[in-house]
């Protein structure tokens, strides 16, 4: 990690040919995991866990919650870690969690602690004090958690009381209509809770989920702790048994929404190429699917069940995609926008909205400073270059938001003149990103 305010980036001199095989861990299955171990009867031995700040959060939780974690490094950005678990309850009947602007740890945690008698005290940063919490907490009272907005209504802080005596969840289980909300951070929440529940819950979706495959990935990381989980073919509901987790062994597989800037970097360089290895067809994380959208831009893609590779073509063309399942890649495709010919553009997108920083915003702002042509018209942006590839200098301000740092030093390594401001605030998630970034040169 730099702690520089600024970092210019210097263009490639030539096409690069990499393999990354060490790409640090998914984040969101790093967050999933680390709590699903928590809430397992035994131990659970789990390795290639990012070590970020996103996570650390979590960690921290975790220990506060009194949960007995112990950790080691296992190379750049990557711990392995031990975790006893407490099947299905909080250690300790009060705690202060300061979550930082960790939105998965502040949404997961928030479920956990209805799992323990309370108070515990939920909060974050000044962002995340702006960032919607009460579709969760709705849903969570509705389990017969006590949970009181100690702020901004909606919004953490938050003071979390659960299992007191004559809050006891029915044993038969829990049936909820749930509408879409504007994260599946929410859904994902309750389902992490379920199997500790007397009767696990049941849920059905009264409409198309947002984000559908992070609400997948739950599912299925669910299953692979033990839980029992059941989902209609079309995944308009979710049934999830109250059997508990058992502990396991577990290997954290490589964020795919941090490849997909180094995937990205070839796309927009001809004939690059960029191999990432523990990632492929068998990935649990919707973001895996970045390859089809570069293929359909004109990009040579190979995938099998552990490995995807880009190749840069001589010419990318726009494209026309909905990314409302997997809305963490639109900053990388904005970007690889900027060198393609005709517009781009990314439809359904209205939740970038309510992430780290409003990435609507500061998407517009900054492609308008390279020379792009943007518009948003509602939940949809339209990108064009006004001659693909040729950018005009300018200082990327990324907002205290890791995505925008990493999504457009990739502009930088096609074109003179972009620096990239804060670029320490990439620690959320990839702190070692400038390092990888430096194998493109070698």
């Amino acid at each position: 990690m730099t702690n520089a305010t600024s970092l210019p980036i210097e263009p490639l001199e030539k096409p690069f040919d990499v393999t990354i095989a060490d790409l640090p861990g998914s984040k969101s299955l790093t967050n999933r995991a680390l709590l699903l171990a928590a809430l397992a009867q035994g131990r659970s031995h789990l390795t290639h866990v990012l070590q970020s700040d996103d996570s650390e959060r979590m960690l921290d939780g975790l220990t506060r919650l009194g949960f007995e974690v112990t950790f080691s490094s296992q190379g750049p950005d990557r711990l392995e870690v031990e975790v006893q678990g407490n099947a299905g309850r909080i250690p300790v009947s009060s705690a202060e969690l300061s979550l930082g602007n960790a939105g998965t740890a502040v949404r997961f945690l928030t479920a956990a602690c209805t799992l323990g008698p309370g108070p515990y005290r939920v909060d974050g940063t000044p962002r995340m004090r702006e960032r919607p919490i009460g579709p969760l907490v709705e849903l969570l009272e509705r389990a017969s958690a006590d949970i009181r907005f100690l702020g901004q209504p909606g919004c953490p802080p938050l003071e979390v009381r659960g299992d007191e005596p004559g809050n006891a969840t029915p044993p038969s289980g829990l049936s909820f209509h749930v509408t879409p909300t504007l994260s599946s951070q929410f859904i994902s929440a309750l389902l992490l809770i379920a199997p500790a529940l007397p009767g696990g819950i049941e849920i059905k979706f009264d409409g198309a989920v947002l984000s559908l495959p992070y609400v997948q990935m739950t599912a299925r990381l669910m299953e692979r702790f033990g839980a029992e989980v059941e989902a209609e073919a079309d995944w308009s509901g979710i049934r999830v048994g109250g059997s508990g987790y058992k502990a396991i062994d577990y290997a954290v597989e490589p964020d795919a929404s941090n490849a997909s800037y180094f995937l990205a970097a070839a796309a927009v360089t001809p004939s690059a190429r960029c191999r990432i290895e523990g990632l492929g067809d068998s990935s649990l994380q919707g973001d895996v699917r970045f390859a089809e959208h570069l293929a359909a831009m004109g990009c040579r893609v190979r995938t099998g069940s552990d490995f995807v590779e880009v190749i840069g073509p001589a010419k990318l063309r726009g494209i026309d995609v909905n990314l409302n399942a997997t809305p963490d890649l639109a900053q990388t495709l904005s970007v690889v926008a900027l060198f393609a010919e005709g517009p781009t553009v990314i439809r359904d997108v209205g939740n970038l909205r309510v992430k780290e920083t409003d990435r609507m915003a500061a998407l517009e702002a900054e492609l308008q400073k390279l020379g792009a042509r943007v518009e948003v018209h509602g939940d949809d942006l339209t990108i064009e270059a006004r001659q693909p590839g040729t950018l005009l200098p300018a200082e990327i301000e990324t907002y205290d938001d890791h995505r925008m740092a990493m999504a457009f030093a990739v502009a930088g390594l096609r074109a003179p003149g972009v620096t990239i401001l804060d670029p320490g605030c990439v620690a959320k998630t990839f702190p070692s990103y400038w390092k990888f970034l430096d194998r493109l040169r070698s």
